[in-house]
This record gives C-alpha cells, structure tokens and sequence, in this order.
C-alpha cells in the first residue's frame, strides 16, 4: 500500500510539473515566484497602487484544491501593493492585462498568511491560476 502511495504521488507530480511548465515558457522572478501565461489579455497593464478584481484557484503540489473564488462567484479584489493579499499573489497580478490568466507557482516564503488557505501547512509551495478581471484606479 506504501508502494502503492508513493508511487501515486511521484505521479501526480511529474503529471502537475508537465501541466505547469511543459508547454509555455515560464518566467522566475528575483524573488523566487514562478508564473507562465496561460492566455494572454490586452488593454492597460495591472500596476502598484491599482485596485484589481481577480479570480483566483488556489492548489497543492498534490493537486488537492484549497480555495476558489469560482466556487462562490465573488473575485477578489485588492490593491496591488498595498499587502492584503500573500506576497506572489500580489507580484504576480503585477504586469497583467484585463483578461489575462497565469498559473502562479507561489514558494513557501511569498505565501506566508495566518489562515489562507485554512488548514494549509506553512512550509507548502502554492500553485495559483489567476485571471484579471478589471482594473480601476484606486
């Protein structure tokens, strides 16, 4: 059964990393966050200080899912900068354009939060697909 696990997991994890960095180039930041555009969006560019509404999913390494804004219909808004939201999910909204959607790979040191997710170990490497749905000046 131990077999059995394991060799599950090292499945879903060579399965995810295919997922997450086999098809589109991905971009690493001087901080460490990982993102790959899934599509691309158009219009002005998401920068600090904005007020941003975004639909995010967030997941495990594992592929179990831990939150999703889709789940309840309400985005989430924040202002670019202005630390409401876990450090890559700030970072990585930076640069986007409205309609725009990456997959985030969030390192345990840009996701530390006291309850986001719930029930979320704090050494955990998030992986985040967030879509731009609008900016506004703040």
């Amino acid at each position: 059964m131990r077999i059995l696990r394991r060799l599950s997991a090292a499945i879903a994890l060579c399965t995810l990393t295919a997922c997450l960095f086999g098809r589109a180039p991905s971009t690493t930041t001087d901080s460490g966050l990982r993102y790959r555009t899934l599509i691309t969006g158009s219009g002005p560019i998401a920068r600090v200080g904005q007020r941003v509404r975004v639909h995010q999913t967030t997941s495990l390494l594992s592929g179990k899912k831990l939150f999703s804004t889709h789940s309840n219909g309400t985005p989430l808004s924040f202002v670019i900068g202005a630390n409401r939201e876990i450090a890559g999910i700030d970072e990585g909204v930076r640069g986007m354009q409205v309609g725009e959607k990456r997959l985030l790979t969030v390192p345990p040191h840009l996701s530390r939060r006291s309850s986001y997710p719930p029930n979320t170990p704090a050494d955990s490497t998030l992986f985040i697909e967030v879509e731009l749905l609008e900016i506004r000046r703040r």
